[in-house]
């Protein structure tokens, strides 16, 4: 959930209708509010964080049906309390179900909502968007395997962490119309922002995974263009163009856009699902093609897009047992670099604990001036220092020099103690793998000399 507005700090008088806690949770701001739900800043004293508290609003007769659309909700968000843990996606913490007003804890998201970027005089870079929507295909992917349809994928649930101007992250909030596949509890039908709603999802019948890439190509277009595809002041008239209507290309509403991405965009939007992507999958390494092809302009961005950092330690052997959740955690823990032809990553008898994952480029290793070996991509370097076990074993006894211009993925014990558990297993798995191979070659050097030279 996002960061109280400009203009609230915490230092300023306390509201006299802002409560001073609720349950165990210590109350800091109101955050925002809506016809069924009001959102807090709360502060959880027992692990010292801070979180996102939504509550229920009391006061509804009990037998009425705003109060049962509201348990819905509830109760399908509560369904999901840590099940969900996925670097773009907001984690939901607890649940706790009073009566008067039951509510969720959540974590805090220090940011806007992509609200803020649909008008067209605030419009994202091209790039921005398009890496937004990249993470977003991801991790909604993932909520798609744990068994989740979001249905009320909207710009208003996606939360824009910024640096500066620049949006740094994106994250998924608002599982409350969420489809639960795996929930043996009645479910409600027809729910969603008509803006953003599928041809299927209007007409109640049952979702896959294509009806949320619907509404995210809608969200993806609104950025673009600063308009949703379709746009009326009645509803009627907004149902009947999700019906019969197509929209406008974006090559006609924004300079820059290209013909592959708008024919993604516009794709991902067919009334038919058979027309759309096939599979999050499909429509995230499209979102990526884009970026890796230069179909998006560049302007004043990172050089390096989180996607193309995801997209490259996908393809390197050294990931293959990674899933999403871990790659996303290398690419934001890691120190990645570049280095240009000539560049001692080591030098013999130097001492470091550091080791290197090569993305790009060739690396030579010498020996008493004897080359000895040549590294390429995905290939590791210096990982013997880092898992040595005493001090001796971490001098180096070669020199590493690239061979042509590389970009590095390295890490120091500091920062792979950063890493959650079972990444740092799937580490170990990935080392044992690097020396079982080396090992083997080994061998077939000291047994077979003829044949390996």
């Amino acid at each position: 959930m996002t960061a109280p507005a400009r203009g609230s700090p915490r230092g300023d008088r306390r509201p006299s209708d802002l409560p001073a806690h609720i349950g165990k949770y210590r109350v800091l701001a109101r955050l925002g509010e809506g016809a069924t739900s009001e959102v807090f800043l709360a502060h959880d004293d027992f692990r010292n964080i801070d979180v996102a508290l939504k509550r229920v609003r009391g006061g509804l007769p009990a037998d009425s049906r705003e109060r049962h659309f509201q348990q819905r909700f509830f109760a399908a968000e509560a369904a999901l309390v840590g099940r969900l843990q996925h670097p773009n996606v907001v984690q939901i913490l607890d649940a706790v179900a009073e009566d008067a007003a039951p509510y969720l804890v959540m974590e805090f998201v220090d940011g806007v909502t992509l609200r803020r970027f649909c008008r067209p005089d605030a419009l994202l870079p091209l790039e921005q968007i398009v890496e937004i929507g990249f993470k977003c295909a991801m991790a909604l992917g993932y909520v798609f395997r744990q068994g989740v349809i979001h249905r009320d994928v909207k710009p208003a649930n996606l939360l824009a962490v910024m640096d500066g101007a620049r949006v740094a992250d994106v994250k998924i909030t608002d599982f409350g119309s969420a489809f639960n596949q795996r929930s043996e509890l009645t479910q409600v039908y027809r729910v969603g922002s008509l803006a953003y709603m599928s041809p299927e999802q209007l007409d109640g019948d049952s979702l896959d995974a294509r009806a949320d890439i619907y509404s995210l190509a809608a969200v993806l277009y609104h950025l673009i263009a600063g308009r949703p595809p379709f746009d009326a002041t009645q509803q009627l008239a907004i149902m009947h163009q999700i019906y019969n209507a197509q929209p406008p290309s974006l090559q006609t509403l924004r300079d820059g856009v290209s013909a592959r991405l708008d024919s993604l965009i516009l794709g991902a939007l067919s009334k038919s699902r058979k027309d759309r992507p096939a599979s999050w999958e499909d429509f995230a390494h499209a979102l990526s093609q884009l970026v890796a092809d230069c179909e998006v302009p560049r302007g004043g961005q990172q050089d390096v897009l989180d996607s193309e950092r995801f997209t490259l330690l996908r393809s390197l052997d050294f990931f293959a047992g990674f899933g999403d959740v871990e790659l996303w955690e290398v690419v934001h823990r890691a120190r990645w670099q570049r280095h240009p032809a000539g560049h001692a990553l080591y030098r013999r008898g130097m001492e470091g604990d550091s080791f290197h994952i090569v993305a790009l480029g060739e690396i030579d290793v010498f020996r008493d001036g004897l080359r000895v070996a040549q590294l390429g991509a995905g290939t590791t370097v210096g990982e013997m220092a880092y898992l040595a076990p005493s001090p001796d074993l971490r001098v180096h006894s070669a020199d590493v020099i690239v061979s042509q211009a590389a970009t590095t993925i390295s890490f120091t014990p500091n920062t792979m103690g950063q890493l959650s558990m079972p990444t740092r297993h799937l580490f170990d798995g990935a080392f044992i793998r690097v020396l079982v191979r080396r090992l083997h070659a080994a061998h077939e050097a000291l047994a077979h000399p003829r044949r390996v030279l």
